[in-house]
């Protein structure tokens, strides 16, 4: 699934083409993708000017001249790629794509093998659509610090490797980032969220430098163009590359790359999500607790 880096290096490709363009004329090859268009969707938004393209959490906006915003989510496999005017004709849509934006100068086309993303029409307030309007703190905003989420945090029994991708918490971390951001902080995926915050609610420093992990590691995505692992592509068609940095995701059961450290990277599944780590660099005060898990799954 395309998480915060893919969506924001899409958003910023399609934002250096579309931004100011009037959308022209629009085209669906099914009436809905993960959920149904709106009803008369191309009508609202044919003959209107894209003001802004920005991003929330996961989500691409476009802010249109009516006052509407399109929401687009890329799901699990969805891209947009964009190809001047000039050049697009019958030959250009591929198979599985699903929406088609011409303008004056471009055409955008959401590609989605798979169907489970969507591209909706809000017509009020971003504040009362149900899948915004609870979602957290954007990861590399000054309001994600430690100190505010220790106030999170402290009560929290549940592991923190399952607190962090609670988008009600922090928007748009998923599964890679947060494995790569706790091996980088030495922090066991197993670790309950509570164990990172003092008795008097202030953060211990595991959980400072944490938050300056996520924050790097997202930023650092960003600037390599995202991961590509199966389907994503940029607007340019390009691959992102920050898959080639990864530490622990995706590398079960081969050493760990910390100087000194012979361990392999374990594999284990927390809510139905892969989680990568090495037991011996990220610490934590529960490896009774981890051993339970290995011998319940070797039982």
């Amino acid at each position: 699934m395309p998480e915060l880096p893919e969506v924001e290096t899409t958003k910023e490709g399609l934002k250096k083409d579309l931004e100011g363009q009037k959308i022209l004329k629009i085209q669906l090859s099914n009436k809905k993708l993960r959920f149904p268009y709106n009803k008369n969707f191309i009508k609202k938004i044919t003959g209107e000017y894209i003001l802004s393209i920005t991003r929330r959490a996961k989500y691409i906006l476009f802010d249109l001249s009516n006052g509407m915003k399109i929401i687009s989510h890329l799901g699990m496999s969805g891209s947009y790629r964009i190809i001047d005017k000039k050049n697009f004709n019958k030959g250009s849509k591929i198979k599985h794509d699903h929406f088609v934006l011409h303008t004056e100068e471009f055409v955008a086309i959401y590609n989605d093998p798979r169907r489970f993303g969507y591209i909706l029409l809000q017509e009020n307030s971003l504040s009362d659509h149900e899948r915004l309007s609870e979602l957290g703190y954007e990861p590399l905003s000054q309001e994600c610090n430690a100190k505010n989420l220790s106030l999170l945090f402290h009560k929290k029994e549940r592991n923190i490797k399952n607190t962090l991708l609670d988008q009600k918490i922090i928007a748009g971390l998923g599964n890679i980032y947060v494995c790569e951001a706790l091996f980088k902080s030495g922090i066991s995926p197993l670790l309950p969220a509570k164990k990172l915050v003092n008795k008097d609610k202030t953060p211990k420093k595991e959980l400072i430098d944490l938050v300056k992990s996520i924050k790097k590691i997202i930023k650092s995505s960003i600037k390599l163009g995202g991961s590509s692992l199966r389907d994503y592509v940029n607007t340019e068609g390009k691959m992102g590359y920050f898959q080639s940095t990864f530490n622990v995701y995706g590398r079960e059961g081969k050493i760990c790359v910390s100087k000194g450290c012979s361990e392999s990277i374990k594999r284990i599944v927390q809510s139905n999500r892969s989680s990568f780590f090495c037991s011996s660099c990220q610490k934590n005060e529960f490896k009774s607790e981890f051993t339970a898990i290995l011998f319940k799954s070797i039982v």
